[in-house]
């Protein structure tokens, strides 16, 4: 876990907390620091070595209206097709449902450095990469 965060340490043990839903052919949940061998399975069918669940919603968890947060899921979506890569739609959801759940993408081949720099520019506080061993990892943007 990265130490140097501004976030509050609640906040930070919230998004640790939260359940990646993949809604694939197959759902599946992802969680902080636990293998998914469903993700590990996807990566390997789809030739790559890891992924990033990333949502453009609610930017730096300031609650925005619905219609905003669809246009900018839209933004990244584009985004990512004109960049050519594969993703899923997906929604993170906290398990006590105390914050709406945010739509996201889970976005294969994307290396860490450019999950940041995505996450960055939709003014994200983090996102949620994986590695070959299919085991997510919270990276702090703030």
């Amino acid at each position: 876990m990265q130490t140097d965060s501004t976030l509050s340490p609640e906040t930070i043990a919230a998004y640790r907390e939260t359940h990646f839903h993949v809604l694939s052919e197959q759902p599946f949940v992802l969680q902080i620091g636990i293998a998914s061998d469903a993700l590990t399975a996807l990566q390997k069918a789809r030739h790559v070595e890891c992924s990033a669940f990333i949502t453009a919603c609610n930017p730096f968890s300031q609650a925005l209206d619905e219609s905003t947060n669809a246009a900018r899921q839209a933004a990244l979506a584009q985004e990512l097709k004109q960049r050519g890569l594969f993703y899923l739609v997906g929604l993170g959801q906290h398990p006590s449902n105390q914050w709406p759940g945010e739509a996201s993408f889970l976005v294969l081949g994307l290396s860490r450095e450019a999950a940041k720099v995505l996450g960055a520019r939709f003014e994200q506080n983090a996102v949620v990469w994986c590695g070959v061993d299919g085991v997510p990892e919270l990276v702090m943007l703030r």
